[in-house]
């Protein structure tokens, strides 16, 4: 009898890739749904993982797609809002169809990704968006995890790739928050979080914070994201009239560099307070020790390097 799959929704997507891939090297049988099988065609070479075109909006495809399933991972999120992809639409209503989903699929055990500092009383849409999210599936009688990255790095990632970008070609950084901290974790420990959980019943119904293992001021990791492609800038700090005046600006272009609601998200700072989770059995991977693969000069650009740094664990 065949090994029951796992289907994850989002699995295409920057965490998505990586909790697939180390799914796949594990052997396990994953089932990815897209809207277009292409978005998702850097997974078409893992031998166990099947991506098939469905609208995983919709809670009776997606538990059609769950059936007979081990369990349920969603990874599905959204930065900034653009047209009908609202922050409601995407992290609640969809939280909710995911969950409705593994209750008429008979599927009880649920992993979610959250985020750091989610609270449905938040400072920002996208906060309180996904504590909205997060009370669905503490709700939901379902046997449940959450993870709740702080800001997450990786070859892939949509925050020191886009200081990089934006360094590259401006003689100044001019910089809003310049003093915000954050607590960036590495998206191949996060994806090893989410693969460990399913076999560890200890982690039912529990909410778990990842962070890195140090603390950084969003002017800190700017000036290293500059040090690192060898084009370090002036980092001018914005005051905040500024900084809202920049961002306003910013999410009017192609791409949203930021928005008014990232500037929100931090008024926390994305920090976790407490020791990466021992449950999982390993140390997370410094910041310095993994950007420099992908950012560097040298870096190469085989997709998943990052697995092979956490050699030996």
């Amino acid at each position: 009898m065949a090994e029951p799959s796992i289907l994850v929704v989002g699995g295409g997507g920057f965490v998505g890739r990586h909790v697939v891939g180390r799914l796949a090297e594990l052997g396990r049988r994953v089932v990815v749904p897209t809207r277009r099988r292409d978005n998702a065609r850097h997974l078409f070479f893992l031998p166990t993982v099947d991506v098939v075109e469905a609208d995983v909006s919709r809670p009776a495809e997606l538990a059609r797609l769950a059936q007979g399933s081990s369990a349920v991972i969603n990874l599905v999120g959204i930065l900034n809002e653009t047209g009908g992809q609202t922050f409601a639409k995407v992290h609640v209503e969809q939280t909710r169809n995911v969950v409705a989903a593994c209750n008429a699929s008979g599927v009880r055990r649920l992993l979610q990704m959250s985020a750091l500092n989610a609270d449905p009383a938040g400072p920002s849409r996208y906060l309180r968006s996904k504590g909205e999210a997060e009370a669905a599936v503490a709700a939901s009688g379902l046997a449940w995890t959450i993870f709740q990255p702080s800001v997450i790095f990786g070859r892939e990632d949509a925050f020191l790739n886009l200081f990089a970008r934006v360094l590259r070609i401006a003689p100044v950084m001019a910089l809003a928050r310049a003093d915000a901290r954050f607590q960036p974790v590495f998206v191949g420990d996060v994806a090893e979080c989410c693969v460990r959980s399913l076999s560890l019943p200890a982690t039912i119904g529990r909410k778990y914070p990842l962070c890195g293992p140090k603390v950084y001021t969003l002017r800190e990791l700017v000036r290293f994201v500059g040090e690192t492609i060898g084009t370090p800038r002036p980092i001018v700090p914005l005051g905040a009239a500024l900084g809202r005046l920049q961002a306003f600006a910013l999410e009017m272009l192609p791409g949203t560099l930021m928005s008014r609601d990232n500037l929100a998200s931090m008024d926390r700072d994305s920090v976790c307070g407490c020791e990466f989770p021992d449950v999982f059995g390993f140390p997370p991977q410094a910041l310095e020790a993994v950007v420099p693969a992908y950012l560097g000069p040298e870096a190469t650009r085989s997709r998943y390097d990052e697995y092979r740094l956490r050699g030996g664990r």
